[in-house]
């Protein structure tokens, strides 16, 4: 391989869902083509399955390995494991199925590792299906936080070129509140600042949104602005970071959108979920920050619904794939910053 485009290994996720489709959509895309080289990680007979349903005007080629990739136009490349074939059920969940997409992650993320690529994009894959394959992993995250022996992982969003980062995720509201704590937020801060330096911003600002209505109103609407998030911006901003806040969230990510902050760190999952996915649901896209890798993927679940009917819109997968592509630039610096064992 001689052009100097990023190569991008997209797993197919979970061969009854849609991955397969909006993957198969996206790398027949000249646009995507003129971006980056993307070759297909997982099952040929399930590529070949989308590309019928999709209706695509495309062969697909099997190699064994990234090398053998040929990135020619009319063709996508897929780095076939011979886990399932073209019999598997649309939208069931099944073993087979989960098997066929963990391969996939493990093989997408130690061509990673080996540099044989310059990031991984992932399709959705369904977390029973996984776990009646025998994987114990909450999800792909926390199975790629393994694989490559990250010490600590977080999402990060990118909508419209805002950063959107998160001190808790999947727990309930009840929950996330226990754990807002002012040296949690603190290490939030840090993490999401380092997020910054190395996608781009040498010299970050980020905006700490608030929790309560207006902000707390000086603790009579709440007082986790009083007691955890003022302090740790006050020391984050006091070490020379850029960072303001408690700002309240009905206006802070508004401003982050006009250009005022690069990041905002949020709270609570749907805190930042809902005005990145409400301004552009399809343009979102998470980036997993904390890997000694790059990763980013669509933010959806596999659509049973719809698999096989060749419905599914492939917009989530381009932009994640149109951002791996911008963020290939930053390898050495996500390799610098995340590298094995790094707590950054």
């Amino acid at each position: 391989m001689t052009s100097r485009l990023p190569v991008l290994a997209v797993t197919l996720g979970d061969p009854a869902g849609i991955g397969p489709e909006i993957t198969a959509r996206t790398l027949a895309d000249p646009d995507t083509g003129a971006l980056a080289h993307g070759i297909a990680v997982g099952d040929a007979a399930v590529l070949r399955r989308a590309v019928a349903v999709c209706g695509l005007d495309v062969a697909v080629n099997a190699v064994g390995s990234v090398g053998e990739a040929r990135f020619e136009p009319g063709t996508i490349d897929v780095l076939d494991l011979g886990m399932a074939g073209d019999d598997l059920e649309w939208g069931t969940v099944s073993a087979t199925a989960g098997r066929s997409a963990v391969a996939a992650i493990e093989a997408a993320t130690r061509a990673a590792l080996a540099d044989e690529v310059d990031g991984i994009v992932t399709a959705p894959i369904n977390k029973e299906a996984i776990w009646a394959a025998g994987s114990e992993h909450l999800g792909h995250t926390e199975m790629l936080g393994e694989l490559t022996g990250a010490a600590h992982f977080d999402t990060m969003f990118v909508v419209r070129g805002l950063k959107i980062f998160f001190t808790t995720r999947h727990v309930s509201l009840r929950k996330a509140l226990d754990q807002i704590t002012e040296e949690r937020v603190a290490d939030s801060i840090r993490h999401a600042l380092t997020a910054l330096r190395v996608f781009g911003h040498p010299e970050p600002r980020l905006a700490v949104a608030a929790i309560n209505p207006h902000g707390g109103e000086g603790g009579h609407f709440g007082d986790e602005e009083i007691t955890a998030l003022r302090p740790a911006v006050e020391k984050a901003a006091a070490e020379g970071f850029g960072v303001v806040g408690p700002i309240p969230a009905d206006s802070v990510f508004h401003q982050g959108l006009q250009g005022r902050f690069d990041g905002v760190l949020s709270h609570f999952h749907d805190q930042g979920h809902i005005p990145a996915k409400t301004v552009d649901f399809e343009g979102t896209v998470s980036v997993t920050v904390g890997l000694p890798i790059l990763r980013t993927s669509v933010d959806h679940g596999t659509a049973f619904d719809i698999a096989g009917t060749g419905q599914a819109s492939p917009a989530t997968m381009a932009a994640a794939f149109r951002a791996a592509a911008e963020f290939s630039g930053s390898k050495d610096r996500i390799r610098a910053a995340y590298g094995t064992g790094s707590s950054s």
